[in-house]
């Protein structure tokens, strides 16, 4: 018996997603509005951003399960 993949979270892309949600929230935080410039990197659009990065992970991830096998095992 095997599963299709291994789990999500024994992947590089996971932490890979999970570093790159990670650096666009603290970009968001930290690039502010200053002197009279408007702020540039919004909420709105640092989550636009993690929402197209959430859709390419669940892209990968499917891409994943379609054609590797990985050993069954009832842990």
């Amino acid at each position: 018996m095997s599963t299709e993949t291994k789990a999500s979270y024994k992947t590089t892309e996971f932490f890979a997603y999970l570093a790159a949600v990670a650096g666009v929230l603290i970009a968001s935080q930290v690039v502010a509005s200053t002197d009279g410039h408007d702020d540039y990197f919004r909420a709105d659009r640092a989550w636009l951003y993690i929402v197209i990065l959430t859709v390419g992970y669940l892209i990968s991830r499917g891409l994943a399960k379609a054609g590797s096998r990985d050993p069954y095992d009832e842990k």
